[in-house]
């Protein structure tokens, strides 16, 4: 049997691999459950959402323009809930509207974790001007190339903002 490590058989990381990316996968389908009524915005801005501009990475890929909701971003128990996620992301079409793209989880307390999965740490200074805090972008209605947590998505773009 061909191994990757001395002690790890191909087979065994393939079948770990595969459960990975099933994990990965039902807990995208539970945070887009949770969160799927930010398909329409207007129910966003209902819930106290506002947004910030159109974000773009230096590397390529996009997060799109994030509607925050500073009383679950600035609150005082840093709690994570699945179905109000600190930041809700949009991303801009030709004729003015917004479609939903995913969703980012915020807190200031850490490590932490969303449904099981790993949140990313962002030290300051940072380009949101924030405290350190850990953060997790879960691509709910776009897929991402680079992985459904990862920051920036190559299938996003911020081409139409500001119209």
């Amino acid at each position: 049997m061909k191994r990757i490590s001395s002690t790890v058989p191909v087979t065994v990381a393939a079948g770990l691999c595969l459960a990975n990316a099933a994990l990965a996968e039902s807990i995208v389908d539970r945070v887009r459950a949770a969160t799927d009524r930010f398909t329409d915005i207007s129910v966003a801005k209902a819930e106290g959402y506002a947004p910030i501009p159109c974000a773009s990475g230096d590397g390529g890929g996009t997060m799109g323009i994030h509607y925050v909701n500073m009383g679950y971003l600035t609150g005082d128990d840093n709690a994570l809930d699945i179905a109000r996620p600190e930041a809700v992301m949009y991303e801009p079409q030709a004729d003015g509207s917004l479609v939903l793209v995913g969703v980012e989880y915020i807190t200031f307390v850490g490590p932490a974790s969303i449904e099981g999965h790993l949140m990313h740490f962002r030290g300051a200074p940072n380009r949101y001007g924030l405290d350190p805090f850990y953060e997790l972008h879960v691509w709910t209605h776009r897929e991402n190339p680079a992985g459904q947590f990862a920051d920036m998505n190559g299938n996003v773009s911020c081409r139409f903002a500001g119209r």
